[in-house]
């Protein structure tokens, strides 16, 4: 490890005095012009990483549904996971060495590490379509070069395309080919495959109004879509040819405002989904006839592909059962009907016997499993891939014969409110329990006890965000109305009790 080279190449990517940041779920995320330093010492890390595991890592450089003027970077272990917790630690604290230290910290991180630095090291490069990440990827460039690693910069992907690439790269070419062509076709053929029975039998081409964030998803969509266009027609909106990257429109927009987005043409009863910045996330609406929206977001989601799984668990036989993992922002309409209706089970469900079963002789289980390995095939990614989660949902809802309205009807959601409260230290907060119970700071959780407690159906909790001085709160109940109530008492609370700055929380938001 040639530590003066570092050094001098660092002095070309300086770190600004007393900027500190933190890596999280999300990785860095801040204002772009500040991320200089970081890119570059996130391409030495990754060399590190890449030497440790004797794999090839991959670097993203997106802030996914932040504003354009942000950018961030977060890399991706060998299977296409996120970066491993322990390693999340030593990127935060290469980010924020000071100069004269960061050849130190470079050595630590290999000692502690048990890093064989005579290993090669292979780095992939992604980023979206933000006007800061080209030059900000040369910056990872740099710092994977400086340490001797070699690359492949891919240049615009998805997220979750960067994430294939990692894990088709360390798989041999097992999982897929490492090429953005490959990409498509192996989702498509699964799509293709999967619906076959659907299309045959005569139902016209699905239309699916598709609002891309003006991001990267618009680009990659646009160049897929004639690989499925015989069962599933997709028309872009905020495409990226006007408008800023998820402003007013995108998945989180959809989702935080319960409102469609700007720059969509919606007619009543149709489908219409939205992607987020890097097209990691969806959710899917409609106008119903009367004009009054229905958003249909991550636990209908759920709800649909478990049934339809379940479904073909129980036509192959075999003992097989289904498992569902919710996060405490599930929405408890959900629970309960996953709970007392599917009858399923809260836990990780084990991908298990799909190949051994596809090779059994009574016809219908052969069908079956046929099916489930097009659905495994789809879910591609070990992150969220809102591509291959629109194509399964498209092939769900085609082979049941479910309108939109239909899926929407499962069950009715509890209405829900999300908000956001700005702190001066985000870290004063500490919570238990998935993110449900506050620890810290002291009153806080009893101060949101005691508020549920005023509203039927209803809960509350609170979690910093990961990536900046922010605290989400989340509250829903048996209305609407006590629920925007609930979340703006929650919030007051949290503004009060967490040192919250800026403007106090108001009613109506």
């Amino acid at each position: 490890m040639d530590l003066d080279a570092v050094t001098k190449q660092s002095v070309l990517h300086a770190k600004p005095d007393g900027l500190i940041l933190q890596y999280g779920t999300a990785g860095f995320r801040t204002k772009a012009e500040h991320l200089d330093h970081v890119m570059f010492r996130m391409g030495l890390l990754a060399v590190l990483r890449s030497k440790q595991t004797k794999s090839a890592i991959g670097v993203m450089v997106t802030a996914s549904h932040n504003p354009e003027e942000d950018n961030g970077v977060k890399l991706v272990d060998p299977l296409g996971e996120m970066l491993a917790a322990s390693w999340e630690e030593h990127a935060t604290c290469l980010a924020n060495a000071e100069e004269e230290h960061l050849p130190r910290v470079l050595v630590d991180i290999s000692e502690k590490a048990a890093v064989d630095l005579h290993q090669d090291a292979f780095v992939v490069i992604g980023r979206d379509t933000r006007p800061s990440s080209e030059k900000l990827s040369q910056s990872v460039i740099d710092g994977v070069t400086v340490l001797g690693g070699q690359f492949h910069d891919y240049g615009l992907l998805t997220t979750p395309q960067l994430h294939y690439m990692v894990f088709c790269r360390n798989s041999k070419g097992q999982y897929g080919k490492a090429t953005v062509e490959g990409y498509y076709q192996k989702l498509s053929s699964a799509f293709v495959e999967l619906t076959k029975q659907a299309f045959c039998s005569g139902d016209d081409r699905r239309t699916l109004r598709v609002d891309c964030a003006n991001g990267i998803g618009a680009l990659k969509l646009a160049e897929m879509r004639h690989y499925f266009s015989q069962g599933l027609s997709v028309q872009l909106f905020n495409d990226g040819t006007k408008g800023k990257l998820n402003h007013l429109c995108g998945a989180d927009f959809v989702k935080s405002h319960q409102k469609p987005p700007q720059g969509i043409e919606m007619r009543a009863n149709e489908r219409c989904c939205s992607f987020d910045g890097d097209a990691d996330r969806i959710v899917y609406y409609y106008h119903d006839a009367d004009g009054q929206f229905h958003l249909i977001d991550g636990d209908k989601i759920a709800t649909l592909i478990s049934s339809f799984l379940k479904e073909l668990l129980l036509e192959i036989g075999d003992g097989l059962s289904l498992g569902v993992v919710q996060t405490a922002y599930a929405n408890g309409s959900s629970t309960r009907y996953l709970e007392e209706v599917m009858k399923v089970l809260f836990s990780k469900a084990a991908e298990t016997k799909i190949k051994q079963l596809a090779k059994e002789s009574e016809d219908e289980k052969r069908k079956a499993a046929k099916m489930l390995e097009s659905i495994i095939d789809l879910f591609n990614q070990t992150i969220g891939d809102a591509i291959s989660d629109m194509l399964v949902i498209e092939a769900i809802l085609a082979l049941k014969g479910l309108t939109v309205q239909q899926w929407d009807a499962l069950y009715t959601d509890l209405p829900n409110r999300q908000l956001k409260v700005k702190v001066a230290d985000r870290q004063v907060i500490s919570t238990t329990d998935a993110e449900r119970q506050v620890v810290k700071p002291p009153g806080l959780q009893e101060a949101i006890n005691d508020l549920v407690k005023k509203y039927r159906l209803s809960r509350a909790f609170v979690r910093p965000s990961g990536t900046e001085d922010i605290v989400r709160v989340y509250a829903e109940a048996d209305s609407q109305e006590n629920t925007d109530s609930l979340a703006y008492e929650v919030s007051l609370a949290v503004f009060q009790l967490a040192g919250g700055i800026g403007e106090r929380p108001q009613r109506g938001f």
